[in-house]
């Protein structure tokens, strides 16, 4: 029991927000009475948030490149939005080579703010608020101050559509849909396979690792999860398309972010940027794609979020990219930059679209919703600022009576 305290204590700052999510996940089923965690509300849950955490894995990049964020990102949304609608409805293109099109669009978007923030060193706050006033200007401009409305088929299948019951005559504890039952096994089980082969290969080369208590009881708690999630969508219609577009950009940033080499660059270049520059990192190169890569995603979520809506709408994107920022940060990411992980990024995306969402079940009114997410942003921050010891001097300094007082403010 002794041994077991001790490795709780040493993670429990490393699964701290995973705990509050399934403490804020319990508290609103009780007071929404049942209703959070209802099959219809799961998957509304999912249509409403996958934005949030595509704009957030590619908030994530920026923020770990030295602490920079885009507050561009909501205004693109409306501008690739504007443009599907254009391209699809107005004019009547094909929706497939309008959807590449669009993502064109956002890359280009992206070179031009990258260059300005990499290689000509104007602040990445003064370049993305720039844009911000750029995009929403032309927005209103492709648009012409209206709402075009509705989109094909073809084009909210992307986003809209669930995945089809493969196994429609098998049914499997009473649910709609078994092959979204049958898919939460097979993730929870590639996962279990993948933590103990990752476990063995870091236990082999001498790394340190955590003990195999805290292995076996991380993927009890996650797996089980996971096949509930499932288990509650094939309930409901199935597994939402739109999520199948998430996990693909989750994996893939994930192993990014984690194993590749440019992307343990970034973690470099946030760290401390000089260092990594005389350590032979390319830093220019690597601040521009994260920019780059922000207005892909940015597009991304812009083609997904006009689908939701069914409609190109001039005051798409609102705010979005507060919700991207807190997400961020709620998940552990660093102000500092150099510190952050795509796994906890889901977390505090998580954690604000069920704050929300909870909220409006209970009929809690707009104005207090942006409250108290506003003081749960500063929260995470806080703790991550206290925990990282970087307060600029100590605020409770233990001084006896006569003592000198000597402040070292940190430069």
């Amino acid at each position: 029991m002794k041994r077991f305290r001790t490795t709780f204590r040493n993670n429990l700052k490393q699964y701290m927000m995973l705990l509050a999510l399934f403490m804020i996940i319990i508290a609103f089923q009780f007071l929404t009475k049942g209703v959070l965690l209802k099959p219809m509300n799961v998957s509304n849950l999912i249509f409403q948030n996958a934005y949030v955490v595509i704009l957030a894995v590619g908030m994530l990049l920026c923020i770990l490149s030295g602490g920079n964020i885009d507050l561009s990102v909501g205004s693109v949304v409306a501008l690739i939005g504007a443009c599907a609608g254009t391209f699809i409805i107005t004019w009547g293109w094909n929706p497939h080579l309008s959807i590449l099109l669009c993502l064109a669009i956002g890359i280009g978007i992206g070179i031009w703010q990258g260059f300005w923030i990499a290689y000509m060193r104007i602040p990445a706050f003064i370049v993305t608020l720039s844009g911000m006033l750029v995009f929403r200007g032309l927005t209103l401009i492709v648009l012409n101050g209206l709402t075009i409305a509705p989109f094909p088929k073809a084009y909210l299948a992307y986003s809209t559509g669930f995945v089809p019951d493969l196994f429609p005559n098998l049914a499997l504890f009473g649910v709609r849909n078994t092959t979204s039952l049958l898919v939460g096994v097979l993730i929870a089980a590639i996962y279990c396979v993948m933590q103990v082969s990752s476990y063995l290969s870091r236990k082999n080369k001498g790394y340190v690792v955590e003990s195999l208590w805290t292995l076996i009881i991380k993927m009890a708690i996650i797996s089980p999860a996971v096949i509930w999630l499932f288990y509650i969508l094939a309930s409901y219609r199935g597994i939402p398309m739109v999520l199948i577009i998430v996990g693909i950009i989750l994996i893939a940033y994930s192993y990014f972010t984690s194993h590749v080499v440019m992307g343990r660059h970034l973690y470099a270049l946030g760290g401390n940027e000089k260092a990594a520059r005389l350590s032979g990192v390319k830093t220019n190169r690597l601040l521009f794609l994260a920019y780059v890569n922000m207005a892909f995603l940015a597009s991304v979520a812009g083609i997904v979020f006009a689908a939701r809506l069914n409609s190109a709408s001039p005051q798409a994107g609102q705010s979005f990219e507060l919700d991207a920022i807190g997400a961020c940060f709620i998940g552990g990411a660093s102000a500092y930059g150099g510190v952050g992980t795509v796994r906890g990024t889901l977390i505090g995306a998580l954690i604000m679209g069920i704050l929300n969402n909870g909220m409006s079940i209970m009929g809690v009114s707009s104005n207090v919703q942006q409250v108290i997410k506003g003081l749960v942003l500063l929260g995470a921050v806080a703790f991550d600022v206290v925990g990282k010891n970087k307060l600029p001097f100590n605020i409770f300094p233990r001084l006896k009576k006569g003592d000198s007082v000597q402040i070292e403010a940190e430069v």
